[in-house]
């Protein structure tokens, strides 16, 4: 008896999460959503530091219903131990046609009215975001377009 059971053990399938080293893992999430992290993109003192010292910005609120930022949301982000307002230039996950997938979720971090705290933004930016930036200025009163006046490079 003892040895039918023990034989029906070895005939069972065995979980993934149990043949690689005991530990279970779960798939990466390449949504912005509280807690992830960002990379600042822009060249902001507080920015510079926090990457200089492998402490990247999380993000700790979306500004917007569904609470998933995608490019051209504002997101508040926790950095240096400030809350800093941002806007979300780049993104991992998933994109709608004409938007570039990145490597990185990249953000610029700006003021209240909108003006980004650095001079100059080190990556391309895609170029829908043009469109996104300027419907937002319009309906919301901010100045994002100084934000598309520093960026170098667009895809």
């Amino acid at each position: 008896m003892l040895l039918k059971n023990v034989l029906q053990f070895v005939r069972t399938p065995v979980p993934n999460y149990v043949i690689k080293n005991q530990i279970q893992t779960s798939a990466a999430c390449f949504e912005i959503r509280k807690l992830a992290r960002l990379r600042v993109v822009d060249n902001s003192e507080i920015g510079k530091r926090a990457m200089a010292e492998g402490k990247p910005p999380k993000c700790i609120h979306v500004y917007n219903k569904q609470m998933v930022a995608k490019v051209g949301d504002k997101v508040m982000v926790a950095i240096k131990g400030q809350k800093k307002k941002a806007i979300l230039v780049g993104c991992r996950q998933k994109q709608q046609p004409k938007i570039p997938k990145f490597d990185s979720n990249n953000i610029v971090l700006i003021d209240d009215n909108g003006t980004p705290l650095g001079t100059r933004i080190h990556v391309p930016i895609p170029t829908i975001l043009r469109t996104i930036l300027k419907e937002k200025t319009q309906a919301k009163g901010a100045d994002y377009t100084k934000l598309l006046g520093i960026a170098s490079r667009f895809v």
